[in-house]
Parts: structure tokens; C-alpha cells; sequence
């Protein structure tokens, strides 16, 4: 076997379900990430803008790079989907971080890759990982190694597994085969923008992550936007919609690694139990989970919002503790949620007294 095709086997032994190789090279979608910075759509995340060169060309971070060798692990797991559940007091965590946090899994995983393809190249190797943790876009160089197109949702799509996969890799020094691009099977199809209920996907392949329900719950540090608040319904940690609507994911493969199995009381939360968590609770709850990436104060925000969206006055107790709670962010949100479940008892009292009339008559 060729290097390349060693190196792949090696990454499948390891539990990746794609590898693929790309050449550094320039390409156009490389170029379009700074008009996208340039636009503001990555709003609040200051850190993708750090360091444009290095994002757009990989030799500012490995100055000799030849290659870049993307794996994926599929993190979908036999569970329902969110546009499947319909309890309002229940809270939505997205499937990719009902688990344990992907970014341990996936290094350890491409570090073993990384001492195999020393050990397999008579040349000197000079290697680099990512795992969404650097200055490289990653879902380019997926593209280019054939691991999928570019949906209209931005998400990578591979036509036998669908899009429910992580992506990490490693860049290198090394000459390796290369592999060719898919064609975009995405046709004419308008699901997921059509599904999106903050309208985040402006038009086909263009996200702005200011309006995304994952940004608004993970990334956002302030005050959500009161417009926003509502479309969010039940989502308190990142939005599966438009990848639940996919149809390239109808049928995509599923992942029997306890790594990415849900951890007791994240599928589909109760509401008012996970409102209650103290700190250290929540610490201990989510330790090695990606879900401590919104911290304490951002979770209570989004818990909070999504009692709101419920209308059910069973949580008026919790958010009225929640009212006074020293965070002005959390407070904040709960005195909002408060007003929102008053509203739609004053407007069912109104409806019910509307009905009685109108039978009276």
C-alpha cells in the first residue's frame, strides 16, 4: 500500500468512518471566509477574525504544509430527532453534545495518527492538529478531500452518511495522494432554510451566525435579542433543525460509541429540574461535556427563555427565583419569561371569555 492508503487505513482502524486528503492550495471559499468576517456575520466570535492569513492559507501555520488529511466521526446516535419532540417542558440540547466533548475524543484519536505516519514515512514528517480549536477552516479542506459538498444549511454533507459527523485534521509536510471533490447534491431542495426559524440562512450557503439559534445559546455572552427570543422555543444548547429536516440525513449512520451516547438527562431535558442546578452542580453535571462552553449564567439565560416559550404557568415559581438571581443576565431573561407566561394566560382568559360570549349568544 501507498502511504496515503495506509494512512487511511489506519484512521478507519481508529473509528473514523471518513478520511480524506487535500492539497494546500488556494481555493475560492478560503477567500470568501474574509468577505463573510468582513460582512459581520460571525458577530460576537472575535476569535475568527484573529488571524485571517492564518485561516486562509495553512502555511502561516505550518510553513512547509503539502497536505491535509480531514477525518470525520459520526456522533448521530438512535435517538429522536428535535422536529420529533413536542413537550414544551422539555428543553432541546443538540445531539452533537449529549456526550462526552468531542474535541478530547477526536485528538486523542489523530495523535495515534499522527505517531503511525512517523513511523509508516522514511521522510521527515512535520505534522499539526485541529480539532476546531485553531485558525483553520475545516469544512474547506472536508470539502476538498471529498468527505462531502457544502450544504445549503454550510454544513458538510456526504451522500452515504449524511451531515451528523465531526471534523478534525492534521497538516503536514508530507506529498500525499490527493482525493477529488464531490459533486452538490443538494439540487434544488430549500429544507433547512425554509425550517430555520430565525431565518439565519440568508440565502444558500451563506449563514449569518448573529440570527443562529446555536450562536444565540452557545457563543452569544450577552443579552439574546428580545425578536430572537421566541423562535428559539425550547432550544437551550445549540439547534439540530436544519440538519433534522436534511433528507440526506433520513437515513444517515449511526454511531454506537458510548463517547457520544446521551448522558443521563440530556435527551430532551426536563426544564424545571435543569433550572434548579447550582453551580457546582452544573459543573459536575456537564464536566467533559461541550456544554459547559455557554457557562452557568449563559444556560440559566437560554433555560429561562425556553420556559417562556412554554406558556405553562407550572414555571412561573422557578422563574421568579430566577428573577432575582445575582447574574443581571439570567434575571434578566426570567423577568422576560415571567411577562411571556402572563401574556399567554391573559390572552387564554381572553380567548375562553370570547368563546363563552359567543355561545351565550
Amino acid at each position: 500500500m501507498t502511504l496515503t492508503k495506509k494512512i487511511k487505513h489506519k484512521a478507519h482502524l481508529l473509528g473514523f468512518e471518513l478520511v480524506g486528503v487535500a492539497p494546500v492550495e488556494p481555493v475560492p471559499e478560503l477567500s470568501f471566509y474574509k468577505e463573510w468576517i468582513e460582512a459581520g456575520y460571525a458577530g460576537k466570535m472575535e476569535y475568527l477574525a484573529r488571524n485571517p492569513d492564518k485561516r486562509t492559507d495553512v502555511r502561516e501555520v505550518v510553513a512547509e504544509a503539502k497536505s491535509v488529511v480531514v477525518c470525520a466521526l459520526i456522533y448521530h446516535t438512535r435517538h429522536p430527532l428535535s422536529t420529533e419532540q413536542n413537550d414544551p417542558g422539555r428543553g432541546w440540547i443538540s445531539r452533537y453534545a449529549w456526550g462526552d466533548d468531542y474535541h478530547n475524543v477526536i485528538q486523542e484519536k489523530l495523535y495515534e495518527l499522527i505517531d503511525f505516519i512517523k513511523a509508516e514515512s522514511p521522510d521527515e514528517v512535520i505534522s499539526r492538529l485541529y480539532v476546531d480549536t485553531g485558525p483553520v477552516v475545516d469544512r474547506v479542506f472536508a470539502k476538498y478531500a471529498g468527505i462531502g459538498w457544502f450544504g445549503k444549511n454550510t454544513c458538510i454533507i456526504n451522500q452515504q452518511k449524511g451531515s451528523w459527523f465531526f471534523l478534525g485534521e492534521i497538516i503536514t509536510n508530507l506529498e500525499l495522494d490527493y482525493d477529488s471533490t464531490v459533486p452538490d447534491r443538494c439540487g434544488t431542495c430549500n429544507r433547512c432554510i425554509e425550517a430555520c426559524p430565525t431565518d439565519a440562512i440568508l440565502e444558500p450557503y451563506v449563514l449569518d451566525s448573529r440570527l443562529c439559534i446555536s450562536y444565540l445559546t452557545i457563543e452569544l455572552r450577552d443579552e439574546i435579542p428580545v425578536e430572537l427570543r421566541e423562535p428559539m422555543g425550547n432550544h437551550i444548547f445549540g439547534c439540530d433543525i436544519c440538519q433534522d429536516v436534511c433528507p440526506w440525513n433520513h437515513r444517515a449512520a449511526a454511531t454506537d460509541k458510548p463517547a457520544f451516547q446521551p448522558r443521563e438527562g440530556l435527551l430532551n431535558p426536563d426544564l424545571e429540574e435543569i433550572a434548579k442546578l447550582s453551580i457546582e452542580e452544573f459543573r459536575e453535571k456537564f464536566r467533559q461535556s461541550p456544554v459547559k462552553r455557554a457557562k452557568y449564567a449563559g444556560f440559566l439565560r437560554n433555560v429561562a427563555v425556553a420556559m417562556g416559550n412554554s406558556g405553562n404557568s407550572k414555571f412561573l415559581s422557578v422563574l421568579e427565583e430566577l428573577s432575582e438571581h445575582e447574574e443581571p443576565l439570567v434575571s434578566g431573561h426570567a423577568k422576560w419569561a415571567v411577562e411571556k407566561i402572563h401574556g399567554v394566560e391573559e390572552n387564554n382568559l381572553l380567548a375562553n371569555t370570547q368563546r363563552e360570549e359567543s355561545l351565550s349568544t
